[in-house]
């Protein structure tokens, strides 16, 4: 029974850890080095993929989605979608996709440049290249040096007042059992005690 409850709290800290991974925001530094729109076939990863509603589609099984092809400072790619997230999960209310094309369009940069313009790309989501699984960017923006530290404050605040959450509701929870539910239990347990002799 022990490894059982093991488990199955393992399990639930992978859950939890997993779902706040890929709808947390995260930031890339990278150069973009094309821009481009494609038509999507959505099949068994289609719950990595935006609403189809979100934009101006609605229940189609594909639709046209624009891309953002980068690489990274180590020279590895890195390609992003580029959706609206509209009013479904996660909460960024992201409306202006054509926008962030167009920014994404004017930013392209080659890898023999005189001097390479870099970006920081934010978004939500995972790579997978086996599963087709592309993370959706939510802005971009220029910086002059691609050595610099981003510190994830949002991210910080956010983890921050999660923990503060639950851990208020644990609190709450242990005061609430300790006063109503383990005196309950321990009258069942005497009760049972005085019928079976013991």
């Amino acid at each position: 029974m022990r490894y059982l409850k093991w488990i199955l709290r393992i399990i639930l800290v992978t859950a939890v850890f997993g779902f706040l991974h890929y709808t947390l925001p995260q930031r890339d530094i990278v150069r973009i080095t094309d821009t481009y729109e494609k038509r999507i076939d959505f099949g068994t990863n289609s719950m990595f993929w935006a609403k189809g509603d979100s934009g101006n589609a609605s229940s189609t099984t594909n639709r046209d989605v624009f891309f953002i092809q980068a690489f990274r400072q180590n020279d590895k790619p890195m390609i992003y979608r580029n959706e609206d997230t509209g009013f479904g999960w996660p909460l960024y209310f992201k409306f202006d996709t054509a926008n962030l094309q167009a920014e994404a369009s004017d930013m392209i940069s080659k890898k023999n440049d005189a001097a390479p313009q870099w970006v920081v790309v934010r978004h939500y989501g995972w790579r997978n290249e086996y599963l087709s699984i592309y993370p959706n960017a939510l802005s971009i923006r220029a910086i002059d040096d691609p050595n610099i530290r981003l510190i994830p404050w949002g991210n910080i605040i956010r983890l921050t007042l999660l923990a503060a959450f639950f851990w208020a509701i644990w609190v709450r929870w242990a005061r609430f059992r300790r006063a109503r539910i383990d005196p309950k239990v321990e009258r069942i347990d005497d009760w049972i005690d005085e019928k079976l002799g013991r």
